[in-house]
């Protein structure tokens, strides 16, 4: 059996609108996680989730992300980005070269508030769950000019996707 090496600029591309994946290493290719390389444009807001099977590692590359990984003290359902823990924890601004782990059962969200893109290194356990994710959410974002969101949801309870506040993409939200 023999690795793998993915040169820069090299991997399937899927290109939306509302975001650009690009693997880099697959479930097929006997990785252990999905690896990605993900760009998230301005004001792109994945919304607070969680996976009860699922675990995830954030790497930022380039840019800069809004992130938060931890249970709040009070969940509410429009928006994450006020969360606080039970610790004082709260949403953090993360520049190029910060991470976040994120175990299975953990709330945890990024966006990106800044007006330039961000690109960032994702893993997601076990494959290839995210890669199909990835390729449905790709489909459903490419039809039409507004985004389903019951075609959404569905996609989302197939995958270990427990959303809890909305997915948003748009301008820059502060």
């Amino acid at each position: 059996m023999n690795g793998l090496v993915v040169p820069p600029g090299q991997g399937r591309k899927l290109v939306t609108k509302a975001q650009e994946v690009i693997f880099k290493a697959t479930g097929a290719q006997g990785a252990f996680a999905s690896c990605f390389e993900v760009v998230v444009p301005p004001g792109f807001d994945v919304g607070a989730h969680t996976h009860e099977n699922g675990k995830e590692f954030f790497y930022v590359l380039e840019g800069e992300l809004e992130l938060f990984a931890f249970e709040p003290v009070k969940r509410t359902g429009e928006t994450w980005h006020d969360w606080e823990s039970p610790d004082g924890e709260r949403a953090v601004r993360a520049g190029a070269g910060s991470c976040m782990f994120v175990p299975n059962g953990c709330p945890h969200a990024f966006r990106n508030p800044t007006d330039k893109p961000t690109r960032m290194l994702f893993q997601a356990y076990p494959p290839p769950d995210h890669e199909r994710y990835f390729e449905e959410i790709c489909d459903i974002f490419s039809n039409g000019t507004q985004v389903d969101s019951g075609a959404v949801q569905k996609l989302r309870d197939r995958y270990d996707v427990q959303q809890i506040t909305p997915l948003r993409y748009g301008p820059p939200v502060s």
